[in-house]
């Protein structure tokens, strides 16, 4: 079986898409890149997260053409796709349907950075990309080009998208992104946001890279 370590983290990130609220039902897409391989291993369409295994994962190249499984792959794969052929050095990307990024989405208005947790989406403000139709590739296109250098974009009257260099690295930026979008939308309820500068933002991120614990050499 192709990828079997991917399947496997489709699986367990496909399940934490719903305990974590970030989607409802079948909704949103969970995909692993293989650079080395050109493969990617991507949760198939409309299946429950709680039902799917690891043979239910498809194996795609980037050129959209099953290599492996028997399922119908996500309906959103170009979307996929397009990020790994547009943005080096990500190999995993999640698009979900949470709550408060959709809230956003469906006011076409950005994440902005009222709480400097944003920095881990490597921006200050996470962009909107305008309408299109879902599973297409044109949406697939608009969304690489709005989010540019960023991590993640909210997708209008859609939902949202990250991306990172690894499967955790993504499904914690769309977490986050989730969490600083509803202290958006509270803090919206009460007044008028109070938005951290791109300037204190850029020197967050700086502090992010040596964030945690650094590994000992041997």
């Amino acid at each position: 079986m192709l990828m079997e370590k991917e399947r496997n983290l489709v699986v367990e990130y496909g399940k934490k898409l719903i305990t974590e609220n970030l989607t409802d039902g079948t909704g949103g897409n969970i995909s692993i890149y293989d650079p080395e391989t050109g493969l990617m291993a991507i949760s198939p369409s409309g299946m429950d997260y709680f039902i799917i295994q690891p043979e239910d994962i498809v194996i795609m190249n980037l050129d959209g053409e099953i290599v492996e499984g028997s399922r119908k792959p996500s309906s959103e794969k170009d979307l996929h796709i397009e990020m790994y052929k547009n943005k080096p050095g990500i190999t995993a990307a999640v698009h979900t349907h949470s709550m408060f990024c959709t809230t956003l989405a469906c006011l076409g208005m950005p994440i902005y950075s009222v709480h400097y947790v944003l920095a881990d989406a490597a921006t200050d403000v996470v962009p909107v990309t305008p309408y299109v139709t879902y599973g297409t590739k044109d949406l697939a296109l608009a969304a690489v080009e709005a989010m540019g250098d960023a991590k993640a974009t909210i997708l209008a009257n859609h939902g949202f998208i990250s991306v990172g260099k690894n499967i955790g690295d993504a499904f914690g930026i769309a977490r986050e992104c989730e969490w600083v979008a509803q202290i958006q939308w509270r803090t919206m309820c009460v007044g008028k946001p109070n938005i951290l500068s791109r300037e204190e933002m850029e020197r967050v991120m700086i502090k992010f890279q040596t964030h945690g614990q650094v590994k000992e050499k041997k």
